[in-house]
C-alpha cells in the first residue's frame, strides 16, 4: 500500500477520499447504536455531512469522463443527495422504519458498492491500496463489498432499493 497517488492527487479528490473514508468508519456505528442514543445521533449527523461532501465534492471530479465532463457513477451521487434527504425527513417526520431503511441502504449502495468499483485497475485507489497487483485486489474488494451487502438482506434489516415498494 502506498498513499503516493492520494498525496499527488488534487485537494478536491484528498477531500473526496477523506470524507468517503470517514464515511465508511462511522456508517458502522451509526447503524449499530440504538436510535434515540445520542452517540448514534451525533455521529448518524456527520455521516450525514460527510456522505453529502462524498456525493457533492464528486460532480468536480472527472477524471474518467464519459458524459460530458460526467461519468455513470454521477448517477449514484444523485441517488445519495436525494437519499440523504428523504432519509432527514423521513426521521424528522417520525418515520424511524424508513429513514433506517434508506441510511442502511445509502450505506450498502453508496459506499460498500460503489466504494468497491473505486479499486477498478488504473484508477487512484487501487494503485493505492493494491499497487502492481489491480486484479486480484478488485476482486477481493468486491468480495467484500458483496458480502456485508448480503449481511444487510439477509438481516431484512434493509430494502436494497428502497424507493422500489411505490414501483410494484
Amino acid at each position: 500500500m502506498t498513499l503516493v497517488p492520494l498525496l499527488d492527487a488534487p485537494a478536491l479528490i484528498q477531500l473526496h477520499v477523506a470524507a468517503a473514508l470517514l464515511s465508511v468508519v462511522l456508517g458502522p456505528v451509526a447503524v449499530l447504536r440504538h436510535s434515540r442514543d445520542i452517540l448514534h445521533r451525533v455521529v448518524g449527523r456527520v455521516w450525514v455531512v460527510s456522505m453529502a461532501i462524498t456525493a457533492g465534492s464528486s460532480f468536480w471530479i472527472s477524471e474518467n469522463p464519459m458524459i460530458g465532463p460526467f461519468s455513470v457513477i454521477h448517477i449514484l451521487s444523485v441517488i445519495t443527495l436525494f437519499g440523504l434527504v428523504v432519509a432527514v425527513h423521513a426521521i424528522r417526520s417520525g418515520d424511524v422504519a424508513r429513514h433506517g431503511a434508506t441510511m442502511r441502504a445509502l450505506y450498502a449502495q453508496a459506499l460498500l458498492l460503489a466504494g468497491a468499483f473505486t479499486f477498478l485497475p488504473g484508477r487512484r485507489m487501487s494503485e493505492a491500496v493494491f499497487p502492481g497487483t489491480p486484479w486480484p485486489g478488485l476482486a477481493a474488494m468486491l468480495a467484500v463489498a458483496a458480502a456485508a451487502v448480503w449481511l444487510l438482506w439477509r438481516d431484512g434489516r434493509t430494502n436494497p432499493l428502497p424507493f422500489a415498494r411505490r414501483l410494484r
